[in-house]
């Protein structure tokens, strides 16, 4: 129907054009009109059959309008009744002019092409029938309008023009072309609808596979065909966990740890998602995020210090409400160079971040738990989002387990 109203349009801005090119022309050259019209003056006629369809034209157009934006659709009865109209503009066009000059002139004016342009623009319906019936509606009315006055024709008199082979070649080539803008009608309408298929599939896996793995990762799956290539990037890597979730959870059943799991989790997600990063995996009761990979912002750490905080007051809204019990989270955060990329066989694989830049982010999160605090970062990551920290929080360099030299962490929360 939108390619329908710009079919439409275009005849309409034709018309338009057609209707100033005969205004002009007739006072540029208006002793030639005199001298060649004999009895009257047809352009003024003319002129006005174009502001008619015109007219139509427009009011069409509005009424489909009007149905797109309701929803309804365009019965195909219409659209077939709509070409016949439309294609009948050429013969109504010769039948004005035929009453003032010689009828083998005008059938053999501009005004006979006309009838070609109504079945390129057929196209636009994307319907074969469509085209092919608006060609054997141009063929049928020109060949009636030659078989009716070529015989009375001075002009076609002793020519090639008063023989019927010659319009009706001519008949049949409209024909002909009508079956061409049905092909290349159909032609379009297939590929189109492919291309609606493919992303009708595309987004069925984006959907399906983006409850597995983060969105992003889906995309960059389908960017790369299916590969993602190993490589070192700067990420800054989130780790979350809830404080004594095996305790607050013994004397519930399944399904309510389920729902506690889902309330937490779920606002994990919108956070991390709204702030640019990725959740690679659950792990039990908390999670790891990366924000720099599959896709980098330049403010990985700022981001995820955003998201971090965002977290602890969504898991505290989430309490407040009763939708969970009251529980702690501590949350670690480290930046870093890493190595993304796809991991595994050829028969499983999966999105992994892997690098001293985890490992760290893990062993600060749980020195939550030591600090009875709730948010630690080091100081790598605290440089990298442009913040200083206040004095108070820093911690100095701590011994991590399974690293030899010491971190610089900063409480934060």
């Amino acid at each position: 129907m939108r390619s329908e109203r710009t079919r439409m349009a275009i005849l309409a801005a034709l018309l338009g054009a057609l209707i100033v090119i005969l205004s002009v022309f007739t006072i540029l050259f208006q002793e030639h009109a005199d001298s060649f019209f004999a009895k009257s003056r047809p352009v003024g006629f003319v002129i006005a059959v174009c502001t008619l369809l015109l007219a139509y034209e427009l009011l069409a157009r509005r009424r489909i309008g009007d149905r797109l934006e309701s929803g309804k659709g365009l019965a195909r009865a219409l659209q077939f009744w709509n070409a016949l109209v439309e294609t009948s503009m050429p013969t109504a066009l010769i039948l004005v002019v035929s009453r003032d000059v010689d009828p083998a002139y005008a059938l053999q004016s501009a005004a006979g092409y006309l009838y070609a342009v109504f079945i390129v623009l057929s196209t636009l319906s994307l319907d074969f029938r469509l085209s092919v019936f608006t060609g054997i509606v141009a063929a049928v009315e020109y060949v009636t309008l030659s078989a009716v006055f070529v015989p009375a024709s001075e002009a076609a008199a002793g020519t090639p023009f008063m023989e019927p082979p010659f319009y009706v070649t001519k008949g049949i080539m409209l024909v002909l072309t009508g079956f061409a803008a049905g092909f290349v009608a159909r032609e379009i309408k297939q590929r189109v609808i492919s291309v609606f298929r493919s992303l009708e599939e595309r987004q069925r896996v984006v959907a399906a596979f983006g409850q597995q793995v983060s969105p992003e990762i889906v995309e960059e799956l389908l960017r790369q065909g299916g590969r993602l290539e190993s490589k070192r990037t700067y990420v800054c890597v989130l780790f979350m966990d809830i404080r004594g979730f095996t305790r607050l959870v013994q004397h519930r059943s399944p399904e309510e740890i389920v729902a506690y799991q889902n309330a937490v989790f779920g606002a994990a997600v919108e956070t991390v998602n709204r702030h640019h990063g990725v959740i690679n995996q659950f792990l039990g009761d908390g999670f790891m995020a990366t924000f720099g990979a599959p896709v980098a912002t330049g403010r990985e750490s700022a981001n995820a210090l955003a998201a971090a905080r965002e977290l602890l007051a969504a898991v505290k809204a989430l309490a407040d409400a009763g939708r969970i019990p009251a529980m702690t989270i501590g949350i670690g955060l480290h930046a870093g160079d890493a190595v993304t990329g796809n991991i595994g066989s050829e028969a499983r694989k999966q999105y992994s971040v892997t690098g001293e830049v985890v490992i760290l982010a893990s062993r600060i999160e749980q020195l939550n738990k030591v600090y009875g605090s709730q948010l630690l970062a080091s100081a790598e990551a605290l440089r990298d989002a442009g913040e200083a920290p206040p004095a108070s929080a820093r911690l100095g360099p701590v011994k991590v387990r399974g690293r030899d030299q010491p971190v610089e962490i900063y409480r934060l929360a």
